[in-house]
């Protein structure tokens, strides 16, 4: 369970760092309201997270790749490379087909920029 924590942590510092993981409120309620903003937000990235995790698990499944349920045990939703945190935000809608991004190939070499 300390693990679970610890991640949950260390991807609320990630998204919050854009003030040096400050409140900046000078009132409480403003701090309440950062806060709870910050774990709707960890929701969201969690949720997110898990549905492309059971895809991918599924997919891999289908195509005959061996999944361990051991390891499938010790990935976690709080993974956050993918997050981006800086820059600027396109809230547009993507055209996708079937309702999610596709994956990469996983026989595919991985990038080492992304």
């Amino acid at each position: 369970m300390r693990n679970l924590q610890e991640s949950r942590h260390d991807l609320a510092r990630h998204v919050f760092h854009g003030k040096k993981g400050e409140l900046r409120q000078k009132y409480h309620t403003g701090m309440e309201d950062q806060l709870g903003a910050l774990g709707l937000v960890l929701n969201c990235i969690t949720l997110w997270n898990t549905v492309y995790l059971d895809a991918a698990l599924a997919q891999l499944r289908a195509q005959g790749y061996p999944v361990l349920a051991e390891d499938v045990a010790r990935i976690t939703p709080f993974m956050r490379k993918h997050i981006n945190v800086h820059g600027h935000y396109s809230f547009a809608l993507p055209e996708l087909r079937g309702g999610r991004r596709p994956f990469r190939d996983p026989d595919e070499d991985e990038d080492e920029d992304d």
